[in-house]
């Protein structure tokens, strides 16, 4: 059998291919999900909150006084009160006029006078409004990712739902041995990252079961991923079902290792067909899956982390090539370059793309990296 499927005699450039999914998109519309369903998306304008607690109340329990009234008290000079202190628990509104609690043993109730022991600042013993939640903050600013710290602010504010992006991402997996692990990696992956993520599988590798797989799957759908197929063996044919049925940008980009991948449309839905080893698959993932990702989330870029390296990175011009880096006493340690193992997957911190316009990185210099591990 011919291969059907054959690379350009010019690699498309990474930023050439990015580009061309990133043109016209725009982040999908905000929804309203649960609180554990907003967990790991990314947050979209919310309406302020009130101020938490909203008024006065007590730190913990003991008896509500007011501070100007109590100079002088000790336990040497017991200061004697006409009217009894009024006892609150934690979490009670203090009473009216009251801005301090003292603790049970501050107040002696043994003779016909109850008499105060010490003396109190006004605030000693409470909770002032507002102190765990000030009025007109946000649950989570928009354009950041959703953690459970910001699930605690939303449930002591009484809500029951965030306002988050999700897109709607699709995986088609196209079937071959250990083929599987790609796909399942891809869509954890876009889980993490906020994704609303569905995974099908095409009947078979040829073309025509492929364009049905990816009829089905583009159908409500942001973002079309494809795994594996993308390459030019005899029994490739990704490549070809996306041009059936959508516009091909291109095929073949001048990144290592990923050369393989291709990029195009389906109707508005961008689609980046991934190959099918895992190390190819997740450097065309990182480098053009995911921005766009990002774009349909509304997220913030992406913050990286600036160390120096701790040896020469050499790279071939023409070509972005993809390092794996970990820190080791305040620099950067190369674990793989261009050739990425599983083992330096797992083991690595972040990740770095040599641009395919430069030689690589001298042994010192400062470079950024994106964390893998947000």
């Amino acid at each position: 059998m011919i291969p059907t499927q054959r690379l350009p005699a010019s690699l498309t450039p990474l930023d050439v291919a990015l580009a061309a999914l990133l043109d016209g998109l725009a982040p999908v519309a905000p929804v309203d999900l649960p609180l554990a369903d907003a967990l790991g998306c990314i947050a979209a304008d919310m309406p302020p909150l009130q101020a938490q607690p909203p008024h006065d109340i007590a730190a913990g329990d003991g008896w509500a006084l007011r501070a100007r009234d109590l100079v002088g008290a000790s336990s040497y000079s017991p200061l004697p009160l006409a009217t009894p202190p009024v006892w609150v628990e934690a979490g009670d509104s203090l009473p009216e006029a009251c801005d301090c609690v003292l603790d049970s043993d501050s107040v002696d109730q043994a003779g016909p006078l109850v008499q105060v022991l010490s003396e109190a600042i006004p605030g000693q013993g409470v909770r002032r409004a507002g102190s765990d939640i000030a009025a007109g903050s946000a649950v989570a600013e928009a354009g950041r990712r959703v953690l459970p710290r910001d699930l605690l602010i939303a449930r002591a504010a009484g809500m029951e739902k965030l306002r988050v992006r999700r897109p709607r991402l699709r995986v088609v997996d196209v079937p071959a041995t250990g083929r599987s692990v790609t796909a399942q990696l891809i869509a954890e992956s876009a889980r993490k990252a906020g994704a609303d993520v569905v995974s099908v599988e095409a009947a078979g590798r040829d073309a025509g079961s492929i364009a049905k797989a990816l009829d089905a799957a583009e159908a409500g759908c942001d973002l079309l991923l494809t795994t594996g197929g993308s390459g030019v063996g005899r029994t490739d044919a990704t490549v070809t079902a996306l041009a059936q049925r959508g516009k091909l940008i291109a095929h073949g980009i001048a990144l290592q290792p990923g050369r393989t991948s291709a990029v195009g449309r389906i109707g508005q839905t961008p689609v980046v067909a991934l190959p099918g080893a895992p190390d190819q698959a997740f450097a065309a993932w990182w480098t053009l899956g995911l921005p766009v990702l990002d774009r349909l989330s509304g997220r913030r870029p992406r913050k990286t982390f600036n160390l120096p390296l701790a040896r020469k990175i050499a790279s071939g011009v023409g070509i972005a090539e993809i390092v794996l880096l970990r820190r080791e006493q305040g620099v950067w340690v190369t674990l793989a370059a261009g050739d990425l193992s599983l083992d330096a997957i797992a083991r690595a911190e972040a990740w770095l793309a040599v641009p395919g316009g430069a030689e690589g990185f001298a042994a010192g210099a400062p470079v950024d990296a994106y964390m893998l591990r947000e």
